[in-house]
């Protein structure tokens, strides 16, 4: 690779600083603690800020890691191609919300330092730099590497310039066809005050000049964003950027004007909802309504084509109410999000092999027959791992059967992130349909889906669902299903508890893990939650499950400060998308002083400093990035030389906002086969060394070098195809 995550620049404060050890005063960090001998901070406040990452830096961290995959000629072409993709996607949200934020604070004139010591104007400072260099690699990566393999495949992304007669013929045609109608070139003089720019929308900015009186004007053409973002050929494989298209036919949208430089540009704005739920009636109709502010919210980002001058970027910024510093060039195609177009091409020889989940074995019969999921739920729990295991059969299954049973009597179910076409609201809302009691809690405020969201609350309301939109003041992020069902011996409660949203799609790209439980501890449990959440109720006790933010960050000190009275004794491994907390984090740090062994697999942002002397040299971090999202969340505490003391899987990862700011919900496994399961999910992210990186004391992430080929996800894949092949067995054998 010609740029790996190791050789990137220091994330600024990122490397503890040894002067620092002293006093936890010096470097901006906090004073003497009352108490502390000679005024000496003890603990791992003596190594001051120093000793927590920057949050917005290592999320660009986690961003190169995705660059390093669309980097790796190993991957299948369109695999890469996909990292591009998401790459983009996910800038594109980093600035619409982080950005955003840290420059509302610069404009508010706060000085408040982040953890890390950092002030909003110098996290805002190393931002820009360190984004210009990943925007800069991604357009090596694209333009020098994957263009050509593409190409060498058949696969062409072509520029106008390169076309020959009959393809410029045919995009003629397309342009009057389909293009032209839904155009509206917006010119700049003193009656046509400077064009709104939508958020994320791409645009021409064009220079026209009337031959005539010699009178120059600017103006401004939207590219449809309704409209591919890349125009097929007839081939079906040659891609041609719609902005091309549209740059040759200017002299339509101006005839009898000459046209000069016409160039791309791009505007990202603040995405952030703001709704203050406390003075708000109507919740929905309040979300609405800032949705409807969103567009409007103030630009943060401005990305142009490399070649535009200094003069139209100067006027952009100015009309924009940016300044230079906001400016981001690029040589590639701006929006490469618009990648997925060609993702999505019907080339297996250029796509990792098709992947089908398989149905958890206890789900199913011989003759792979589904299961009656009721009768097995009163034998055992079943732990279900998306993608390996089929969503379908699992999770929506149980929700349909549950429907359809004439003696359920309720189904209660939280909706965070749903699918355009999804079985479970289906399923909802036939139950509400056959006079079943049934509550969805909705979230209204689930970043980008709220839209999404609104649409589903009205249609569960119109079939007679009782639709909530959650707790004033907390996200419901908890990912929780609980049917109540009348049986022989009285009322049983049968739960799923999860770590991924109710989302067909995301289940298939999403690993994620699920509990299915007849439990009857969890359902009283769930069930008092849901009460919560549907009723006006201070509920805070719960017999087995761990619920945020009333007891979750309380339930996790104690258990890390348990394995810390263990010493080496003790034992942590942890696995989430994000670390940021500085309270966990100080609390792991005190674990690794007291010598016991920490493992983190931490996918995306993570704060903590691993293996600084003094300070966390008992703690491993590495981040598996693949194929698949990583996306479950557990946690095991204890374990070194007998069964652990907790294991946990659910909602949460260790973020301020997952431990004070939502509900989120964590939920013990007990039973050891699948205790088993997740260890054996553990030790094998542990041991990947395909798709792995780990995190230096220097702040910096490492490539793990391929030497055993052990593939965390490869893995899950063949024993999950194991299991069903053992599963068919008996059956094939009394034929």
């Amino acid at each position: 690779m010609d740029q790996g995550v190791g050789q990137t620049a220091a994330p600024a404060a990122a490397a503890v600083d040894q002067q620092s050890v002293e006093r936890g005063s010096q470097s901006g960090g906090p004073g003497p603690r009352p108490g502390s001998a000679d005024g000496l901070v003890q603990g791992p406040e003596r190594f001051g800020p120093a000793r927590f990452g920057n949050r917005e830096l290592s999320w660009l961290d986690f961003g190169d890691r995705l660059l390093d995959l669309a980097a790796d000629p190993s991957l299948p072409l369109l695999e890469r191609v996909k990292f591009l993709a998401i790459f983009s996607e996910g800038l594109d949200e980093f600035f619409q919300v982080r950005v955003a934020g840290v420059k509302d604070q610069v404009d508010a004139g706060l000085r408040t330092r982040s953890p890390d010591g950092l002030r909003p104007p110098d996290t805002l400072r190393a931002v820009r730099v360190r984004v210009r260099e990943l925007q800069d690699r991604q357009a090596r990566i694209f333009l020098d590497e994957v263009v050509p393999a593409l190409a060498a495949h058949g696969v062409r992304l072509s520029g106008w310039d390169t076309l020959d007669d009959d393809d410029r013929e045919y995009l003629v045609e397309v342009f009057h066809r389909q293009i032209f109608p839904v155009l509206t070139p917006l010119a700049v003089d003193p009656g046509h005050p400077f064009p709104y720019i939508s958020n994320l929308s791409l645009n021409l900015i064009v220079k026209v000049q009337d031959p005539v009186t010699g009178i120059e004007r600017v103006a401004r053409v939207k590219v449809p964003p309704l409209l591919p973002r890349f125009v097929v050929m007839p081939d079906g494989e040659r891609f041609v950027p719609l902005e091309q298209v549209i740059a040759a036919h200017l002299q339509v949208l101006f005839p009898e004007m000459h046209i000069g430089e016409h160039v791309a540009f791009r505007v990202t704005r603040n995405a952030d909802l703001a709704v203050e739920e406390d003075e708000a009636d109507d919740l929905l109709a309040a979300v609405e309504m800032e949705l409807r502010r969103r567009r409007f919210g103030r630009a943060v980002r401005l990305e142009v084509a490399a070649e535009m001058s200094p003069e139209l970027q100067d006027l952009l910024v100015r009309e924009l109410d940016l300044t230079a510093e906001d400016v981001y060039p690029s040589a590639a195609p701006l929006d490469l999000g618009g990648l997925w177009a060609v993702v999505d091409l019907d080339r297996p020889d250029l796509h990792c092999e098709t992947w089908t989940p398989m149905t958890p074995a206890p789900l199913a019969n011989a003759g792979n027959e589904p299961a009656d999921l009721f009768a097995v739920l009163r034998e055992q729990d079943v732990l279900v791992h998306h993608p390996y295991d089929s969503f379908a059969t699992s999770v929506e299954a149980f929700v349909a059967e549950a429907a359809a049973d004439p003696d359920v009597l309720a189904i209660k179910q939280t909706l965070y992130r749903t699918s355009g076409d999804s079985a479970i609201v289906r399923s909802l809302i036939r139950a509400a349909e056959a006079g079943k009691q049934v509550a969805a809690v909705v979230e209204l405020k689930a970043r980008f889906d709220e839209q999404n969201n609104i649409a589903w609350a009205r249609a569960l309301e119109e079939a007679g669902v009782h639709v909530v939109y959650g707790l004033v003041g907390l996200k419901t992020h908890s990912k929780i299903c609980l049917v109540v069902r009348r049986e022989e011996d009285g009322i049983r409660r049968y739960c799923h508890i999860g770590s991924g949203n109710y989302n067909a799609k995301t289940a298939r790209q999403y690993e994620d893990l699920g509990l299915l439980t007849a439990d009857p501890e969890i359902g009283a449990d769930v069930g008092d939650l849901f009460n919560v959440l549907t009723g006006f109720s201070r509920h805070s006790k719960y017999r087995a499950i761990v619920v945020a933010p009333t007891c979750l960050r309380r339930r996790l000190l104690e258990l890390i400060d348990t394995e810390a009275q263990a010493g080496p004794e003790g034992r942590i491994v942890i696995k989430v998308n994000g670390l940021t907390d500085p309270e966990i984090i100080d609390a792991l740090y005190r674990a690794s002083a007291r010598g016991v062994p920490v493992d983190l697999v931490v996918r995306g942002v993570c704060c903590l400093h691993p293996q600084v002397p003094g300070l966390s040299e008992t703690i491993r971090v590495r981040s598996i990035v693949g194929r698949f999202l990583e996306h479950s969340r557990i946690y095991v505490f204890g374990g070194t030389h007998e069964r652990p003391r907790a294991v946990l899987i659910g909602s949460a990862d260790l973020m301020e906002r997952n431990l004070d700011r939502r509900v989120e919900t964590l939920v013990p496994v007990r039973r050891p086969e699948l205790q088993d399961r997740l260890l054996e999910v553990l030790e094998l992210a542990l041991a990947d060394d395909t798709n792995a990186w780990t995190l230096g004391p220097d702040g910096r992430w490492h490539r793990v070098p391929t030497r055993r080929g052990v593939s965390l996800q490869r893995t899950l894949q063949e024993q999950a195809v194991e299991r069903a092949r053992r599963r068919r067995e008996p059956e094939a054998l009394g034929a």
